[in-house]
C-alpha cells in the first residue's frame, strides 16, 4: 500500500463518515461501490468533490473513465498522482 492509498483510505473514512471502518479494513483493489465497499452515487459525488478540493484535481462526470478511475483506492491513488503530476509540471 502506497502512502497516498492509506491516505485515500482515511479520506473517505473521513469525508464519508464511514466510522465503522479503519483503514486496514479497506483492501487497495476493493471496488468502492456497491459490491466492494458498498458506496452509493451520493457517495461518489461527495466524495469527488472532496477530492477535487483536497488534490486540486479536476473529475470530468461527462468523462467515460470516470468509473475506471473511482473503481478501487489503487485506481483513485493513481488518477491523482498522475493529474497533480500533471499540474505541477
Amino acid at each position: 500500500m502506497t502512502s497516498l492509498e492509506y491516505e485515500l483510505k482515511s479520506f473517505i473514512i473521513e469525508t464519508l463518515n464511514l466510522e465503522d471502518l479503519n483503514v486496514e479494513d479497506i483492501d487497495s483493489e476493493e471496488a468502492l461501490f456497491v459490491d466492494g465497499l458498498g458506496l452509493d452515487s451520493i457517495d461518489a459525488l461527495e466524495l469527488g468533490v472532496a477530492i477535487q478540493k483536497k488534490y486540486a484535481v479536476r473529475i470530468d462526470a461527462k468523462n467515460e473513465d470516470v468509473k475506471t478511475h473511482f473503481a478501487s483506492v489503487r485506481n483513485l491513488a493513481k488518477f491523482i498522482q498522475t493529474n497533480t503530476n500533471k499540474a505541477e509540471g
